[in-house]
């Protein structure tokens, strides 16, 4: 999951430009959502149609609970969402599970943390669960299934491995994944749209186990139509981009030399580097010191050395690097409704490179595919084997 530069909430007024600011719907509490406005006025006169999402809370039809709002893309959130999912009493909560607030000191957020042995393996450890996880969830993307579906095998997933989903309840986020379609750049809402066939989708999961983070992410390829060249592109430069990022981290590394790696791939190949969000420190905290810009000529602070983890997560546009973030004050789309792609590995610096966490297992679902050929087919490259897609996952032949 993204760190990102602080921003303020969107009022969710109809047509609305300004900021939100502490009004909240009242009714919109009761049922347990936040829907924030910037005057008493505003509110009023957006009534007629925010009260739409208070019926759809109790049990209307699927809607787009943002009519007014002027969306960059195809992309439409459908509501309502699901309920919360319980987390049983036996699995170890982090700060935010019951009010949202982290409650992180400042100190702590900012100081770069030296893991010993004991700190090195539970993070190993989280972050082999983290990857099981993801993987269980990527075997179920296909077209047909909606992105609730997949929060549901997410949740579900960490709880039979006594962990926690770290995005839920987080800042009130309110789902246990983040899975962010198409022109999503990241932290989309699961909700009860269908996947289809041609679309592509990232699925961000961070679990919390022993005291400890793990997160990673990938893009999948949705249905055979999601294998064109188009989205071939796209998909295999960011990955790219992350890998000749992981080449570079070794002890000494400045952490503002992880951006120019990054950019001048994408760049080289006609592609934007989102520059809103970026990689974080990670251990006993979820978001933490130090921060990994993606973009060149960057300020970041500090140096890599052996015994920090950080996440690198690069986000990639097909056409802008400019975002726009939806009413639900989580969802940030491409100002133009250009498609992106994100990947994420979490790492550990050693003595002399990087161990990555999070890396793929030989089962694991996805990995590379080459451009197509002639004939329309494309090859799947996993771990260095060629193999055939299957479904929207893919998978080994």
């Amino acid at each position: 999951m993204a760190a990102q530069v602080p921003i303020k909430k969107a009022c969710m007024g109809v047509d609305c430009p300004n900021e939100a600011g502490t009004l909240q719907c009242p009714t919109c509490l009761k049922i347990g959502k936040t829907s924030t406005f910037c005057a008493q006025d505003c509110f009023k006169r957006s009534w007629g149609e925010h009260k739409i999402v208070h019926k759809a809370a109790s049990g209307g039809t699927l809607h787009n609970p943002f009519p007014s709002f002027k969306f960059t893309g195809s992309l439409r959130p459908v509501y309502p969402l699901s309920p919360r999912r319980p987390i049983p009493d036996h699995i170890v909560k982090p700060p935010w599970s019951q009010d949202g607030e982290p409650k992180y000191k400042l100190f702590a957020r900012n100081k770069i943390s030296i893991l010993d042995k004991a700190g090195q393996n539970a993070m190993r450890k989280v972050c082999r669960l983290s990857r099981e996880v993801l993987d269980a969830v990527a075997r179920e993307v296909r077209p047909g299934v909606t992105t609730d579906y997949l929060d549901e095998v997410c949740h579900n997933a960490c709880i039979e491995r006594n962990a926690y989903p770290s995005p839920l309840n987080y800042m009130n986020f309110p789902k246990s994944i983040c899975t962010s379609a198409n022109e999503v750049i990241c932290h989309g809402i699961p909700d009860a749209r269908v996947l289809l066939d041609g679309d592509i989708l990232n699925l961000d999961v961070s679990l919390y186990h022993n005291g400890h983070h793990g997160d990673l992410n990938e893009t999948y390829y949705v249905g055979s139509s999601a294998l064109n060249a188009a989205n071939i592109h796209l998909v295999e430069t960011t990955r790219e981009c992350l890998r000749r990022a992981i080449e570079t981290v070794k002890p000494g590394l400045p952490f503002r030399d992880i951006g120019n790696t990054i950019e001048k791939h994408a760049k080289a190949n006609k592609c934007a580097v989102i520059t809103t969000y970026c990689g974080h420190g990670i251990n006993t905290l979820f978001h933490c010191a130090p921060n990994i810009p993606h973009y060149a000529r960057n300020k970041a602070v500090g140096t890599a050395k052996p015994g920090m983890c950080f996440t690198i997560e690069p986000m990639i546009s097909a056409g802008t690097h400019r975002d726009k973030t939806w009413p639900d004050n989580w969802t940030s789309v491409t100002q133009d409704g250009a498609r992106t792609a994100q990947f994420e590995h979490t790492l550990l610096v050693t003595e002399d490179g990087c161990e990555v966490l999070t890396a793929r297992l030989e089962d694991s679902p996805g990995g590379e595919v080459e451009l197509p050929k002639e004939d329309g087919e494309a090859i799947v490259k996993i771990d260095g084997k060629e193999g055939v897609k299957v479904n929207g996952a893919g998978s080994k032949s």
